[in-house]
């Protein structure tokens, strides 16, 4: 092969490299919260190709404390977001049409962890108690709960006093709270990590008390949908990110690895990464993607059962596709 013929060649592959990468439909995805393995499945999927292979061209947005998705969504700002069904469902009733086209979580990490050293045992004691609650919509599960429970929130003598909750477990550590807001994967473990053993501890999941709502939901805006080369890129995206996600489950130190390598902060460590996978692959394992409709009802039975202040005032229509999970998986 002559240097010319073989500079030909390289030519014709760069400039093919580059048509197919101008050809790449491009999508914006909005995380929830910052980089951290709690998404590992989505920045799996694009080290792996998994969305090159679909021909997408997949940009991953962090979170942060004052990010909200769904305003990020609805200012143009990202085509798919990231959220927890009881904040979508709420501002699709405030009129942003969110609407669920994947859930790649099955089940809730959410909890109460509460000092033992404070009495209590179970959620009835939690009366007269300061509980730290995070906000930015995600206090809608636990106003539910304590709903549910009959308790006030208003800080009265027969209610709790609701603590609003920074993302850290500080309330707790300083003792301003008896309980604060964690997740299985995470904040849980910054409590472990401070030096408070396990057995000093009581926790409470969603889960286990009946009022689990879903999390971690794929959502894009309703008129999107209506367009169909719209619907058939999140198609592509839906099963390159599953795709992603399953290879996590099977690999999570190799996808806690992944995920440091996209922390720009460089906040996250090796070791609370690869426990958080762990942990986290125990709440997707159960999902193909596709939302279960008695998973669905549930959430929104639980939200509408909050009494004179529920998250929601009425049965949402329209608020989540099955369209796209079916295609993904076919």
């Amino acid at each position: 092969m002559t240097i010319k013929l073989a500079s030909l060649i390289l030519a014709a592959a760069v400039s093919l490299t580059a048509m197919q990468a101008a050809a790449a439909d491009k999508v914006t995805l909005q995380l929830k919260w910052v980089t951290q393995a709690q998404f590992a499945g989505y920045y799996v999927a694009k080290e792996k190709g998994f969305y090159e292979e679909e021909g997408l061209d997949v940009e991953i947005k962090p979170g942060g404390p004052d990010i909200a998705p769904p305003q990020v969504l609805a200012g143009g700002g990202a085509d798919v977001i990231v959220d927890w069904m009881p904040s979508a469902l709420a501002t699709r009733e405030k009129g942003v049409p969110l609407v669920n086209i994947a859930q790649p979580f099955k089940k809730s990490g959410m909890m109460l962890t509460c000092l033992k050293e404070t009495g209590i045992t179970k959620p009835a004691d939690f009366k007269g108690k300061t509980l730290g609650v995070w906000f930015f919509g995600n206090e809608y599960p636990f106003l539910s709960w304590m709903a549910h429970l009959g308790i006030k929130t208003d800080g009265s003598a027969d209610g709790v006093k609701v603590l609003k909750q920074g993302f850290n477990v500080d309330p707790l550590l300083q003792k301003q709270a008896a309980c604060i807001s964690t997740m299985t994967y995470n904040e849980y473990w910054q409590v472990i990590d401070a030096g408070i053993k396990p057995d000093q501890l009581v926790t409470f999941k969603y889960e286990d008390e009946g009022v689990a709502t879903l999390e971690d939901g794929l959502y894009v805006l309703e008129d999107k949908l209506k367009d169909p080369a719209f619907k058939e890129k999140m198609v592509k995206f839906v099963r390159a990110s599953m795709k992603g996600w399953k290879y996590a489950e099977k690999n999570p130190d190799e996808a806690a690895e992944i995920v440091l390598e996209n922390d720009a902060s460089g906040a996250q460590t090796e070791k609370h990464q690869k426990r958080m996978m762990s942990e986290v692959a125990k709440l997707t394992a159960d999902s193909n993607g596709s939302l279960d409709e008695a998973d669905y009802q549930r959430t929104v039975k639980t939200l509408l059962g909050g009494g004179s202040d529920p998250v929601i005032t009425k049965e949402p229509t329209g608020a989540y596709t099955l369209d796209i999970t079916k295609a993904a998986l076919q």
